[in-house]
């Protein structure tokens, strides 16, 4: 059975699939969404395991900026719609997996998206210029364009002998009596090996946890993949000497004995010291990947970082496959460990300039811009207003920027562009264009904010805004694709970037000085 060709067909009605969606509905495009499941959502009925997500909830933030209030609601997908908020779900910090699920079918059937349930994805061709789809019910669905919004849904598995003898934490038992005086290694050092182990403190005798890399905590990083506090309470046991520990090392092999698992490690901090250690169970925690057994060899997109992720363009787009584009967590190939691609909160907004990209690309709408004054201190008291409330550069520091550009006779200011994709396209054309960023300092993951020692730039000082570690504003100029000069606007502790002295004033300057050399017209 074949269906009418649709101009985009989106596979996923997770996070991702819906947002794209709502953007596709909203500019009133041709779409379909195709998802396996009966209802969107269905990994977030198993994951986490544990039920807790990892994604802040606040609804209380003393504001009733909706653009503001969003930089502390990691959860809601973005509407025209005020009531479709995650924070009217829950009032829990973490709040649990089970409210996401709920919030996302109310999301899909509020909007009254077109979504086909039950149509699980299990081929994917080219018919020409057009994808074929195929799904379980032997159905064929046909596009112009394909976007995956399927997220990293098959367990990510190192090649380790014998790994496939053990447990994985996509089905191991969530009752910790399951694990009492058993020794217990866990392989992974990220939040779904934390959270794990977190779970078996109380019944477990010993529990290691093991891979090669060095574990990264997310208050330091800023990179919020990395061990959340809400899941470092194993960290405590292992320093404070409760028989459990961390070893930097990766497993050589993991052999399955009558009696338990031998596993044989090398150890990083010890010269490739080997040794091998006894355990009554061991549970691979290492992530997840993209799955992409469904496609066809000829139009099979590129995998990339140990094959984890599709690779990407700028635009979303495959590298190798013209018309086929990424949703969602896949997104974060193009901030892997940067910044936030990987969760809703930051690839929401990668989502709707997904859109706003489909729509340049293929129904000739512009990216939405509006006119901004030419006369410098007006156009940085506007800079500075839009900077003090905006959520997307907030949430995808350093990967989406508002943008200035010479236009006609004027300037005009566009929002959420990424970019490297205004690098690539005609944005970097303009005579002046201004790129505006959040961003961290270069060295801010390997400053220890708590440690009082180290010298740090004052908040609000003009003079050394440049050495600044902390979230702060950074304006770049190019001229006709040349970069000319950056200005960093000083930090502040609750990233008001309003004081005239510290903040307006040296910006205006710094925009006088780009612009002087631009058209009569913009001066």
């Amino acid at each position: 059975m074949s269906h009418p060709v649709h101009d985009h067909l989106i596979v996923g009605a997770g996070p991702a699939g819906l947002q794209l969606a709502a953007e596709l509905q909203r500019d009133g495009r041709d779409y379909l969404v195709l998802e396996g499941g009966e209802r969107p959502g269905g990994f977030f009925e198993v994951f986490p395991r544990h039920r807790k997500l990892i994604s802040i909830n606040k609804p209380h933030t003393g504001s009733t900026d909706p653009e503001f209030n969003l930089r502390m609601d990691w959860n809601s997908l973005l509407s025209d719609d005020p009531t479709l908020l995650f924070t009217r779900y829950s009032e829990r910090y973490f709040p649990s997996a089970d409210d996401l699920v709920r919030y996302l079918a109310d999301f899909a059937e509020t909007l009254g998206l077109n979504i086909r349930y039950g149509a699980r994805v299990e081929r994917v061709e080219r018919d020409g210029a057009l994808f074929q789809v195929t799904d379980g019910t032997g159905a064929v669905h046909r596009g112009r364009r394909l976007i995956m919004a399927t997220g990293v849904s098959k367990p990510y598995v190192p090649d380790v002998p014998g790994i496939e003898t053990a447990e994985y934490y996509t089905d191991v038992s969530v009752d910790p009596a399951d694990f009492t005086d058993q020794r217990v290694l866990i392989l992974g050092k990220a939040n779904s090996a934390l959270e794990t182990a977190d779970n078996l403190i109380e019944t477990a005798a010993v529990i290691h946890l093991a891979g090669p890399g060095s574990l990264r905590l997310a208050w330091q990083s800023h990179f919020v993949g990395h061990v959340r506090a809400v899941n470092n309470n194993f960290l405590d046991t292992y320093q404070l000497k409760s028989q459990n520990a961390i070893l930097d090392g990766e497993a050589a092999s993991v052999e399955r004995r009558d009696d338990g698992y031998a596993v044989r490690f090398r150890f990083s901090r010890a010269d490739d010291f080997v040794k091998e250690i006894h355990y009554d169970r061991v549970i691979v925690a290492t992530g997840f990947r993209f799955d992409a057994s469904v496609f066809a060899d000829d139009c099979r997109p590129r995998l990339v970082i140990k094959d984890r992720f599709p690779e990407m363009t700028s635009a979303y787009e495959s590298v190798n496959v013209p018309g086929l584009y990424f949703a969602g967590t896949l997104m974060q190939q193009r901030d892997f460990k940067k910044s936030t691609g990987g969760f809703i909160h930051g690839f929401r907004y990668a989502v709707r300039a997904l859109g706003r990209i489909l729509g340049e690309r293929h129904h000739d709408t512009a990216w939405p811009g509006r006119e901004v004054p030419a006369e410098p201190a007006a156009l940085a008291a506007e800079l500075l207003a839009r900077l003090n409330r905006t959520s997307a550069l907030w949430q995808q520091f350093g990967q989406l920027a508002d943008l200035v550009a010479t236009a006609g006779a004027g300037l005009r200011h566009y929002e959420e562009v990424p970019v490297d994709y205004a690098h690539d396209t005609g944005f970097a054309d303009a005579e002046n264009l201004f790129v505006i960023t959040l961003e961290y300092g270069p060295d801010h993951d390997k400053i220890d904010p708590f440690d009082v020692t180290v010298r740090r730039v004052r908040q609000d000082d003009a003079e050394d805004a440049h050495d600044a570690a902390y979230l702060h504003p950074v304006v770049r100029h190019y001229r006709r694709g040349q970069f000319t000069a950056a200005h960093h606007v000083a930090e502040n502790l609750e990233n008001e970037w309003d004081r005239p002295a510290a903040h307006h004033e040296p910006l205006t300057a710094f925009l006088a000085k780009a612009l002087a050399d631009a058209p009569e017209a913009v001066r």
